[in-house]
This record gives C-alpha cells, structure tokens and sequence, in this order.
C-alpha cells in the first residue's frame, strides 16, 4: 500500500501508543529478531556500480546524477541529504553539494559538459532546471534504465534481508492481532502492531481498518471502534537495512457471516492465481489478468470497476514499499530471476466490507516463492 496514505493514522496510531500504561502480554513476550542480519557488503555495492556503468553505456549516458534517496543508499550505502552522487561511465564517482552551480563544475572537472545525463527520478526539478542553464550542451534524461535496471534483480543477500523483514512483520502481527477487544479504535491496534515492531528490534507501523471501512484500499481517517462481526484489515511492514516488507492480512473480530467467508475465499484463489502466473519470462500483466480473471468470473468488475479489483496486483518491493515493476495491464515487462513483488489482489464493495490478502514473493529460475506462508482461512491469519 502507500505509505503516504495513511501517514496521519500511523501517527495517530504512535500517539496513541505513548498513552498506553500497559504494554499487551503477547507484546511484552517478544524478543529482537535482528540477530544475524548481515549488511551489504561494499563489494557487492561495488559490483552494483560495474552494472550501472554497463547499463549506462548501453544507454549510451556519460554519467548519472543521484540525490538523497534509495538508489544513493542502494549504490553508496549512505543516505546524504545536502549531497548528490554523480556516476560517470569511465572514471571515479564523486559527491556534490546539491547545488546546480557546483554541480555543474563538478562535471566540467570530469570533462563532461557534452553527452548525455541520466537523472535518477527523484531529482528536483531546480537542479534539473539549473543544470541545463549551466549545461546547455549536455542532454538529460531518466537514469530509471540504469536504476531499475540494477535495482529490480535483486541479490541472494538482498532477498535475506528481505525475508528477515517480512517474518518480524508476521511475527509483529501474530502478537498484536491477540490484542483486539470491543470497542478497541484504529489508532489502538495499530499502535500495538508499531509497539512490536519496536519490540522486535525494528520500526515499523501498520495501518488497521474495520468494518466497511476495509473496502477503502487505503485506509480511512473516520473514527472507528471495533465491533463483534467487523472485518479487520491490517496493511504495511518494517524496514531492515533498508529493505521493506508489505504484508497485509484480513480477518474477522468474532464469528465470520458466510457472506464474509465466500469473498475471503474468493480473495484467496485471486491471489494463489498471481502467484502460480508469476514465472520467468510471462509478462508483468498477465499476473493482474490471471488474478483479476478469477474476480470477475464470479461476476465482479469487469476490469478495474468496483464491486471488484480497482488497482494492481502487485508492485515491486525492495529499499522501496512500492518500486518497479508493476503487477498490472499495460506491462509488458518479462519477469526475471531476482525480481521482488507484492501479491494483492483485494475485493472491494463499498458500503460493505473489502478483503486483501498481501505476501510478497521472490521469483527463481522455476516460478514464485513466497516469503511469507499465506493465510488459511479467514479465521486463520496466519499459515
């Protein structure tokens, strides 16, 4: 999910946390998860860097240019907000204040005032705007084929970190899920998922929706207490070394209605049906279309309309929550050895109730694996 969408819950959620005196058992009875966790090693970032310089000469680019961001901390390891990395294609990488005048000097010391620049995409327009001022031969455009291009296969240590990321989600849920109780808000349960995470070693937060209110993909802000028969929705991850989990898990509070039952298990075949798509080679969208197929054969939709499945299936996952590539229509993208997603399709019916399952998985040379064992039945969150 996005992040950004639910940011005032998550602080509400935080807030509320402070408040609490008493700290659930299930929570108190965790332990870090950390132990073991092995970084990234500089030689690996180094080999990161010999990819780039190839995808760029393909692209035929003289250098790249990073500001603060993922793909800095992804090639250097270090996350600079007043600096700028620049990549060229022969010779050292230098750092920059991130300003376009010194910039600018910068690449006339490197000899590079003619070519061709990559940007990686979150560069800020004024130094874009001011390096072509500075630099009126030099052409710019998107670094995102050498940033992609490396960051989207990711490494055995990569998906390590990754997998450590995704089991203290899971185990951050089973502790909080216990804590649920009548009358229970939001902000509570999220704030007792963020006081595992803390708990487990790590910071993490996750968004809790209840009711009809889970048929909003992104939360709702509306005051909500939690009630016998309410769907329960809960949605994001942590960080480790960076990388992040983005796990969600739906259930009921109490006894479950057979209507609840029949859209969970629809939910549950849509996802089963993206993760047996998901092989080397298929293109990105026929994963959407093979779980959205099972949506709308039992007469959702058609397409991305509700009643039924309105956005992707799935979305990369790395140093970013969401990264390339995507599970959805138009992408034409192989899938390839090395890439990371989400798996999540979810059933929306406003004014009732909405069900997403969410694991993410890693693709190997045979199909998909899935980091986390998905859930089991709606009364069973966890495998």
């Amino acid at each position: 999910m996005n992040r950004r969408s639910f940011l005032a819950t998550a602080l509400a959620g935080v807030a509320a946390a402070q408040q609490q005196t008493e700290v659930p058992a299930s929570i108190r009875a965790l332990k870090p998860m950390l132990d073991g966790v092995q970084p990234i090693t500089d030689d690996e970032r180094r080999a990161r860097v010999e990819k780039a310089r190839r995808l760029m000469r393909e692209a035929k680019m003289a250098a790249i240019y990073l500001e603060s961001g993922s793909s800095m901390f992804y090639f250097t390891g270090k996350r600079q907000p007043e600096q700028a990395w620049i990549l060229p294609a022969k010779g050292e990488p230098v750092w920059t204040a991130a300003d376009p005048a010194k910039t600018a000097q910068r690449f006339r010391d490197l000899g590079i005032a003619t070519g061709t620049l990559g940007l990686e995409e979150q560069v800020r327009f004024g130094t874009f705007d001011g390096l072509r001022k500075e630099l009126p031969a030099l052409d710019s455009v998107s670094a995102t084929p050498v940033t992609a291009g490396c960051r989207m296969i990711k490494s055995a240590a990569e998906i390590a970190l990754l997998q450590r990321a995704n089991d203290l989600t899971i185990a951050a849920y089973k502790a909080a899920l216990p804590t649920m109780r009548e009358g229970m808000t939001q902000q509570e349960l999220g704030a007792n998922i963020s006081a595992a995470f803390r708990a487990l070693g790590s910071s993490g937060a996750a968004m809790a929706i209840f009711g009809k209110y889970t048929a909003f993909p992104h939360g709702s802000i509306q005051p909500q207490q939690l009630r016998e028969g309410d769907m329960v929705l809960i949605d994001d991850g942590c960080s480790v070394e960076g990388y992040q989990s983005d796990i969600t898990r739906t259930t009921v509070f109490g006894k479950h209605t057979k209507r609840q039952q029949e859209i969970w298990n629809l939910e549950r075949r849509a996802q089963d049906a993206a993760l047996a798509a998901a092989k080397p080679g298929v293109a990105c969208e026929a994963v959407d279309a093979a779980a959205r197929k099972v949506i709308t054969d039992a007469g959702f939709g058609p397409g991305y309309q509700t009643p039924g499945l309105p956005h992707r299936t799935g979305h990369g996952i790395g140093l970013d929550g969401h990264e390339w590539t995507n599970f959805v229509k138009g992408n034409k993208t192989k899938i390839e050895p090395g890439m990371c997603f989400s798996d999540e399709p979810t059933i929306v019916i406003y004014g009732e109730f909405g069900v997403r399952l969410e694991d993410c998985l890693y693709i190997t040379e045979s199909g998909a694996r899935m980091f986390t064992k998905q859930s089991p039945a709606i009364d069973q969150p966890f495998g």
